[in-house]
């Protein structure tokens, strides 16, 4: 009979507000010019020159313990608008790139179809269709290659 796992006390950390070491804000009283990664995304911006986070975007849970500092994983970290750029666009040779990329990732080496999702290569070696003998849904590759029929590896 396997030991029970002794567990070990959580130690909580905890840092008062006026010693951390980025000022924080709780949600909705953020100032003007201070957004997260994700925001600035959806404006079509990248971090661009911010050298890292101006703030803390507290979670919601430390919203209701007003004196102590978040060291919650779900915190989020605030960045300047003025100091981000504009995304940049890949030319068509990055694309193209890209593109042949992924459909080496998803294309069977045996059917030569090219599937909506990466095959597993490295430990089937092929397409599961061809791999486990059955023919694939046509919903499951695109229709631009014409099907093959799979040659079994008999």
């Amino acid at each position: 009979m396997p030991r029970t796992r002794r567990r070990r006390p959580r130690q909580v950390t905890r840092v008062p507000r006026s010693d951390a070491l980025l000022p924080e804000f709780d949600r909705g009283s953020v100032p003007e010019g201070l957004v997260t990664r994700r925001a600035l995304r959806d404006m079509g911006l990248s971090p661009g020159d911010n050298q890292g986070p101006v703030a803390i975007l507290r979670c919601r849970l430390c919203a209701t313990r007003p004196n102590w500092s978040c060291r919650h994983p779900t915190r989020g970290f605030l960045l300047r608008v003025d100091l981000a750029r504009p995304k940049r666009i890949p030319t068509l040779a990055q694309e193209l790139a890209l593109d042949r990329a992924v459909a080496a990732r998803s294309t069977g080496p045996k059917c030569g179809r090219r599937y909506y999702y990466c095959l597993p290569l490295r430990t089937l070696g092929s397409c599961d269709a061809c791999a486990q003998g059955y023919e694939p849904t046509p919903d499951t590759y695109m229709a631009s290659t014409p099907p093959v029929a799979c040659r079994l590896a008999a």
